[in-house]
Formats: structure tokens, sequence, C-alpha cells
């Protein structure tokens, strides 16, 4: 749902972030009930996104927020968050780390008030320097799990997936590793796409060399947001892709080690 309700932001020394729409029931974005903030940009591409209206950063339809304005009204489900198991905030996008400082004063907030934090990302806006690596171990220090999405471990079948290199999500997921990050992996199962039993075997070796994998999660591909490509006048590149079959589903989860509560 959009973000209706809020006043127009008025000039403010408040940091600010493009929120494109929220969830404030979401369960699987994460444990237990969840307020899902989706946060405008992104800077891949993949095929098979279900939210092309997010990749710009600027989108004439995105909500304005403040950091006070956000929280106040994902406290007004704190309730539901209590009654389940470990429910909270999760930042979801598009990319949400592309609004890094804003997440990290929302984050703040939210940790004061006894609130669960999530980061749902890709990776993708990660760049090894010690400016970025100094606001993300602030981050691992608030965030108690983070959803990382893996979409291919070849980087050259990455490139043709999501038109960028995983050299530098690959980074990420290593330095989450390093720094003591609770982490679930998803992966997406796109038939002829992610789902080669040699690359899903290459993708279970490279995340058992992982620290604080407390999960593995298939998410089998479907073509729900074709509507929204036609709206933005996007080609669905994947039209001739089918969702995977039950027994290759399986067949993922066996490799990957994966548990797989997204149907």
């Amino acid at each position: 749902m959009k973000l209706t309700n809020l006043a127009p932001v008025e000039e403010t020394n408040e940091l600010t972030a493009n929120i494109h729409s929220v969830e404030s029931f979401g369960n699987v974005d994460g444990p237990g009930i969840r307020y899902v903030v989706f946060f405008q940009g992104c800077m891949l591409r993949c095929k098979y996104c279900h939210n092309p209206d997010t990749w710009r950063m600027h989108n004439p339809d995105a909500k304005v927020v403040t950091v006070s304005q956000l929280t106040k009204e994902i406290v007004k489900y704190r309730d539901f968050f209590e009654a389940s198991n470990g429910g909270g905030v999760t930042v979801s996008g598009g990319e949400s780390l592309l609004q890094i400082d804003f997440i990290l004063e929302l984050f703040r907030k939210l940790k004061e008030l006894g609130i669960n934090t999530c980061v749902d990302t890709c990776g993708g806006f990660y760049v090894n320097a010690p400016s970025m690596n100094k606001k993300v171990l602030e981050l691992i220090s608030l965030t108690d799990l983070f959803l990382l999405d893996i979409k291919h471990i070849d980087d050259e079948h990455h490139i043709k997936l999501t038109k960028r290199t995983n050299k530098n999500i690959l980074q990420f997921a290593e330095f989450l590793s390093d720094n003591g990050a609770k982490m679930w992996i998803r992966h997406v199962l796109v038939p002829k796409w992610t789902d080669d039993d040699y690359y899903l075997q290459k993708l279970r070796e490279y995340i058992d060399t992982l620290h604080g994998v407390e999960r593995v999660e298939v998410l089998p591909y479907h073509d729900m947001a074709k509507f929204k490509y036609k709206e933005l006048g996007i080609k669905y590149e994947l039209d001739d892709i089918n969702p995977p079959t039950k027994d290759r589903i399986e067949n993922a989860i066996n490799i990957l080690g994966a548990r797989n509560d997204v149907s």
C-alpha cells in the first residue's frame, strides 16, 4: 500500500527517503509479522523482477518521508510484532541500502524502541571501501537479520540475468560473514536461468563457506508482475518461461539444503 496518509515533507534537516510502498502485515520477509518498507531505487535489472516500478530512484509516484514520520507509522503495529514470533520491520526494495544513511537512522530509533530489524538486500550497492565498510559495520550492529539474495553464483550468468556483476555482491556476503551478521540466503529458482544442478551445487559450496547463515530459501519464479512491465512500457524478457515444477523446486531444496516456506 502507498503511504498516502502522510503530510508532504516540508523543508527539514531530518533525513528523508524515497519510499515506493509499505506492507503492514508481511509474513514472507523475515520472521513473524513484519512491516515491510519498499524503497525506491535499484542498480540491478533482474529479468524476473516483480518490482520494476522501484528501479528508478526518483519516481513521481513515490513518497518522500522522514525518519520520524516512518517510525510513527511503524509503531502503530508494534503489538502485532510482539504477538508474532520475532516480528518487526523489514526494509526492502528495489535495493533498500542505496539509501543506507536513512536506514541507519531509522534502525537506531527502532532499536531504541526494542523493535526487531531486518534488511532484504541483493548486496549490489556494496563498494569495498573504508567509508562504506564503516557504515555496514554499524548496520550489522543494528540489524537482527539480513535476507541476502544471491541471484547466480557464476558472474557471467549473473551479468546476463541482472546486467550487473556479482563480484561486489559476494564481497558483501563475505563482509557480513566476517563481521558476525545473521543471514538467510535466498535464491530465486528460474527455469533455464538459475536451476542448473551444477551451479546450484556451486552455490551450495559457496554458502557453506559463510558464517552466520541460519537458513537458505528457494523462491520459485513466478510471472505475476508481467502486467507491471506492460504498464511501464518495458519488454518482459521471460515470456517463454514457466514457473518451476515441484520436482525442480524439491531438487534445488535438496542441493542447497534449503527450507521452502514460500509457495
